[in-house]
């Protein structure tokens, strides 16, 4: 499983709008590796931003 796809992933469990930071603790990945994984699924259309920093899959 590619990082991109833990971090959608992990958005997807979790139910909630997620922060990056909340992303990195709790996949153990890289806080920076995660943003560019969010910055590209945000790119590709499956993260919506719903509030500033916050990120959730746009399909629920």
């Amino acid at each position: 499983m590619t990082d991109q796809e833990t971090v959608l992933d992990t958005f997807k469990k979790a139910g909630k709008p997620l922060k990056a930071g909340e992303v990195a603790e709790a996949t153990g990945i890289d806080k920076a590796v995660v943003s560019k994984a969010i910055k590209a699924l945000k790119t590709s259309g499956e993260l919506v931003s719903p509030k500033v920093c916050f990120y959730e899959p746009a399909s629920k």
